[in-house]
């Protein structure tokens, strides 16, 4: 299994998410953890779907700052334990492995 996190600062135009398509082929992501996209889950669920990604959880951004999103292939199951704007807990399952504990985390780089 591969995880990619990536701080992404934004993901509001076609260079950015050629990028991320390419990142995410290139190392063959089972989950993808976004941090900051900046935008709004209607839009990252129509760039989720070009990765070919199949489950999703989103933190909506506040205003134009922020937000995450926690992607995952179709074979792996997510269950969300807990959230805020800096993070989420998540169960993760794949089925024939153990179940473990994500804690998938983003801190600015400010005092809130």
């Amino acid at each position: 299994m591969v995880v990619l996190a990536w701080n992404v600062r934004g993901l509001g135009n076609r260079e950015s998410v050629r990028a991320l398509r390419n990142s995410i082929r290139k190392s063959q992501s089972d989950i993808v953890f976004l941090s900051e996209p900046k935008q709004k889950m209607r839009y990252l669920e129509k760039i989720k779907m070009k990765m070919k990604l199949e489950h999703s959880f989103y933190v909506e951004p506040i205003g134009l700052a922020g937000g995450l999103a926690l992607w995952c292939s179709k074979d792996i199951q997510i269950k969300i334990l807990g959230y805020g704007k800096h993070f989420i807990d998540a169960e993760i399952s794949v089925k024939g492995e153990s179940d473990w504990i994500g804690t998938f985390i983003y801190g600015p780089p400010y005092k809130d």
